[in-house]
C-alpha cells in the first residue's frame, strides 16, 4: 500500500513540478516575446544610460557656467579695490567652489547606474541562456497575453532619447 501512497505522491509533485515549468516557460516567453513589442530589458538599459547622458551633460553645462563666471569674478577682483567688494566676491567665488564639488554626484550616479546596467545585463544573458535552452522557437509559439494599459498609459514614454527625438527642423516642416 505504501508504494502506490508513494507513487501517487511521486505523480502529484511531478504533476506540480510540470506546472511551475510551463509557468516559467510562459514567463520566459513574456520577457523575450512580448505582445507589446516592447523589449523591457533594451528599454531599461537604454533608459539608464540616457539617465546618465542626460545629467552628464546637465553637470557639464554647470561646470562651463562656474567657470565663465570665476573668470568674470577675477576680472572684477582685478579692477576693484574696495576691501568690502573684494571680500564679497571671495565669497562668491567659494559658494561656485561649492557647485563644483557638488557637481561630483554626476560622476557618483554614472558608477553606480553603471553597476546595475551590468546587473541587469547578467540577468538578461542568464534569460537568454534559458531561451536557448527551452528553444527559441518553442517559445514563439507561447501565446502572451498584453498589459492592460489605459489609452493614456500608452501614451506615457517619458522623455525621448537625445538620438530618438525629433528634430526641430521636423517639427518645423509639420508647419510648412
Amino acid at each position: 500500500m505504501t508504494d502506490l501512497s508513494e507513487e501517487a505522491s511521486l505523480k502529484k509533485e511531478l504533476a506540480g513540478l510540470f506546472q511551475y515549468m510551463q509557468r516559467v516557460r510562459e514567463e520566459i516567453a513574456a520577457i523575450h516575446y512580448p505582445a507589446d513589442d516592447e523589449n523591457r530589458f533594451e528599454k531599461m538599459s537604454d533608459q539608464l544610460d540616457a539617465i546618465v547622458e542626460t545629467t552628464k551633460s546637465a553637470t557639464d553645462q554647470i561646470m562651463q557656467t562656474v567657470e565663465q563666471s570665476e573668470d568674470l569674478l577675477q576680472e572684477l577682483r582685478d579692477s576693484l579695490t574696495d576691501e568690502d567688494a573684494l571680500a564679497k566676491i571671495d565669497k562668491i567665488s567659494a559658494s561656485n567652489s561649492g557647485l563644483f564639488e557638488a557637481c561630483s554626484f554626476q560622476d557618483l550616479t554614472g558608477q553606480r547606474i553603471s553597476k546595475v546596467v551590468k546587473s541587469l545585463t547578467y540577468v538578461e544573458d542568464r534569460v537568454e541562456s534559458l531561451i536557448e535552452a527551452w528553444g527559441k522557437s518553442e517559445l514563439e509559439k507561447i501565446a502572451v497575453a498584453s498589459e492592460d494599459k489605459s489609452e493614456d498609459e500608452k501614451l506615457l514614454n517619458g522623455p525621448q532619447r537625445q538620438d530618438e527625438a525629433i528634430s526641430q527642423s521636423e517639427i518645423d516642416a509639420l508647419f510648412d
